[in-house]
């Protein structure tokens, strides 16, 4: 996989073969790097590639447009899967999209480009990936209380998942979201009071660690805790200091699967009588990618049963 980290010309040349951009911020240190052939091999494309697109974290709307321009005006480049910049994407390029689908027009976020039938198309998949990746893990047994420690694009996918109506008795009672940008949470909370749910939301502006770990500790037994910061993969650290104590039966999910990892260090280091399960973003990883690849390059790619486990072994076997 090509990485590109600066946007000249020279760079964004157009591609010589069908090309899926991987949009983030570290995406060579991404395990995609060894999967993707492996899949396109077997999947059938054959002569798919992968290359990476690094950009700062926020970085200029110039920058985004720069890369979705790109995309759309090169015959070969049929699509990205966007991580990290999904918000900041759809803010900077939402007017360049022939058709944007109805949970990236709700959530504001790009996480998905695909080209179809010569439209250009912005897709929100982390509703999809994240509801698989939860069910994976959870099942019916949902949580009674859920904490999002982040306000970004994974979190507005999550939180509709687990409030949505078709959970029935299983929608937490409560969602608190936590966030550094008040801005962030204004967005977010935008999105819930459009949600038809019984789902009590609250939001903490957080300048610290230290008031992620206050949050924590008002939480039920049971509670669902989530890092969805990017913290220990785009930036070292966790949200949560060493201190934090976590709810009796918590389950601890970061959607993180490689970097250090302090969040699911911290929940492991709790004392076992707590009984805190730790989940990280190994799955959530495998459905995201899968459901952009079958999207951008129009095949079917099942969720379920053994074609999904052949998919799922063939990663698994590079970690």
């Amino acid at each position: 996989m090509t990485l590109i980290t600066a946007l000249t010309p020279e760079v964004l040349a157009p591609a010589t073969q069908p090309t899926l951009y991987f949009i983030g911020v570290t995406t060579g240190s991404s395990s995609i790097q060894r999967v993707f052939p492996r899949w396109a091999e077997h999947l059938g494309l054959h002569e798919a590639r992968l290359q990476g697109i690094d950009l700062p974290l926020h970085a200029p709307a110039e920058q985004y447009r720069a890369v979705v321009e790109f995309i759309a005006n090169d015959p070969l480049s049929l699509g990205a899967l966007v991580t990290t910049h999904k918000l900041d994407l759809f803010a900077a390029c939402s007017d360049l999209f022939d058709e944007i689908d109805p949970f990236a027009r709700l959530m504001g976020e790009t996480s998905c480009i695909s080209k179809r039938d010569g439209a250009l198309v912005c897709h929100a998949k982390d509703p999809i990936s994240s509801g698989l990746a939860l069910d994976a893990f959870l099942g019916d047994d949902y949580c009674v209380e859920a904490l999002c420690l982040g306000a970004g694009g994974s979190t507005i996918a999550m939180s509709w998942y687990l409030t949505r109506p078709e959970a029935g008795a299983n929608r937490p009672e409560r969602l608190v979201v936590t966030n550094r940008s008040a801005e962030r949470l204004d967005h977010i909370r935008s999105i819930h009071e459009t949600l038809e749910t019984t789902t009590r939301f609250e939001y903490v502006l957080v300048p610290s660690a230290e008031e992620n770990d206050r949050v924590l500790q008002s939480l039920a037994p049971g509670a669902l805790v989530v890092n969805a910061t990017g913290l220990g993969k785009d930036a070292p650290g966790s949200p949560l200091t060493d201190a934090a104590v976590f709810p009796r039966d918590a389950i601890a999910w970061d959607l993180n699967y490689r970097g250090d990892l302090v969040f699911l260090d911290q929940a492991r280091a709790q004392p076992a009588e707590r009984g805190v399960r730790v989940e990280d973003g190994w799955v959530y990883f495998v459905h995201g990618w899968t459901q952009v690849i079958a999207e951008v390059f129009h095949i079917d790619i099942p969720t379920s049963g053994s074609g999904f486990d052949a998919l799922s072994a063939i990663a698994r076997a590079t970690r």
